[in-house]
């Protein structure tokens, strides 16, 4: 099966014309189409300078562009998604009747209400954060987890293929982040349950500059809604 963004530029194509602001951050990017639809996604600090002006021949191997994709998916998609939830993750899911629970990538305010309810949590992230797991043990606890809440930079950073193929049979995938693309060919992929992202106003000017600025998700939080599409776990 093709990784994701593979799938999504078979089916979908990119089209240069259809994007009228570009908008290339430090830790993310912004695509705004002709119709006003917005869509995000993080860099993970890669360096993403990508210009309208300039011809855009797509290449899957090569990371700004696999950025760019996700974003402007999320912005063709996203705000047409038929959504079953406008709560956060950690309202939505009744993470407690789970044993094994493994984060990959760090979402820190999640992790607070983990710990705030007493939820035992195996995080793993690129970067060394305060209680993530050794990363080359990532395997052995995917195959053993109930639920796994995976970033959704794992599709652009092409790390989504190898993650979901090292679940067990029952393990629940739960994507989550505004990089998240919300559409439905996603549940194509193994053991993928729900899909949390976000949707923003069409032409959201004030979004824009915070991202210009190589401001993170933090600062523009209050400019998106966070919804969920797929099962409720």
């Amino acid at each position: 099966m093709k990784e994701p963004l593979e799938y999504f530029f078979s089916n979908y194509g990119f089209d240069k014309g259809r994007i009228s602001q570009l908008v290339c951050g430090e830790k993310y990017i912004a695509v705004v189409l002709e119709n006003g639809r917005t869509g995000v996604c993080s860099t993970l600090l890669n360096k993403v300078q990508i210009s309208l002006s300039d011809p855009i021949d797509i290449d899957l191997n090569f990371v700004p562009h696999r950025v760019l994709l996700t974003a402007y998916y999320n912005a063709m998609f996203n705000a047409d998604a038929v959504i079953d939830s406008q709560k956060d993750i950690f309202d939505q899911i009744d993470f407690s009747v789970f044993s094994n629970i493994v984060m990959i990538g760090y979402f820190a305010s999640l992790v607070k209400k983990f710990k705030n309810d007493s939820i035992n949590l195996n995080i793993f992230d690129l970067n060394d954060y305060e209680g993530t797991e050794d990363i080359t043990k990532i395997n052995d606890y995917l195959a053993v987890a109930d639920v796994v809440v995976l970033t959704s930079t794992s599709v652009f950073n092409n790390t989504f293929a190898d993650i979901l193929d090292n679940t067990g049979s029952q393990t629940k995938v739960m994507m989550l982040g505004p990089s998240t693309i919300l559409h439905p060919d996603m549940f194509r992929y193994r053991n993928i349950e729900v899909l949390f992202g976000s949707v923003f106003q069409d032409n959201d000017e004030e979004l824009l500059e915070i991202i210009a600025a190589g401001k993170g998700t933090k600062s523009f939080m209050h400019r998106m809604r966070k919804v969920g599409i797929g099962g409720t776990g």
